[in-house]
């Protein structure tokens, strides 16, 4: 637990170094631009605000090409100052397009954090969840029941006296014998006179 105390309080400890530095460099670039006063603060102060605020809309993941667009230039701002109280421009004899960029920045600031913190966020078709309930699948549990499919039933077996089963024996055999072929269930039915049914159960036990 100290550890990471440790570790989050030399982080911070960094980035309050290194947000006072960005400061002083941008109030001096201000001054030195004729910005003067308490604008000279405000300068700073509109830069950091806009660093805030692209960042904060990168880690909501909606809208990151803007973000990424406005947090170049607002970081371009800060290093820029930088770059520029570090002996490289004459604070003393600021050139005029440096004046025209500091004296239009609180615009440039004024548009960006209005897109940032007032663009309403797009939402992915793939992804969005429909609140109309009749274009939500349909569960286990509400889908109608389907009408169960029936087996086959099949025929109740054609009780055969045995004495008749004996006599269509008797049939076939002679048949067999004057034609050679055994006998078939339509002629066995005609020879007998019973029903078809019964006639299929008779040929079905010879």
């Amino acid at each position: 637990m100290r550890a990471r105390l440790a570790r989050v309080d030399a982080v911070l400890v960094q980035a309050l170094i290194a947000a006072a530095l960005s400061f002083a460099h941008l109030h001096d670039v201000a001054v030195a631009a004729g910005q003067d006063g308490w604008k000279a603060w405000a300068y700073p102060v509109s830069v950091d605000l806009l660093l805030v605020a692209a960042w904060r809309r990168l880690r909501s993941g909606h809208g990151k090409a803007s973000a990424w667009c406005w947090f170049v230039i607002a970081l371009t701002a800060s290093l820029g100052a930088n770059v520029a109280t570090a002996g490289l421009l004459d604070l003393g004899n600021v050139p005029a397009w440096l004046r025209i960029l500091v004296a239009g920045w609180p615009a440039i600031a004024f548009l960006g954090g209005t897109l940032l913190a007032h663009t309403a966020p797009t939402t992915d078709p793939d992804t969005e969840v429909s609140e109309d309930p009749e274009d939500e699948p349909e569960t286990v549990a509400e889908r109608p029941a389907q009408p169960a499919i029936e087996a086959p039933q099949q025929p109740a077996p054609v009780p055969v006296p045995s004495a008749l089963v004996d006599h269509a024996r008797k049939v076939a055999a002679e048949h067999h014998t004057r034609t050679g072929a055994p006998i078939d269930t339509p002629t066995l039915r005609a020879r007998l006179g019973v029903p078809a049914p019964m006639a299929e159960a008779i040929a079905a036990r010879l």
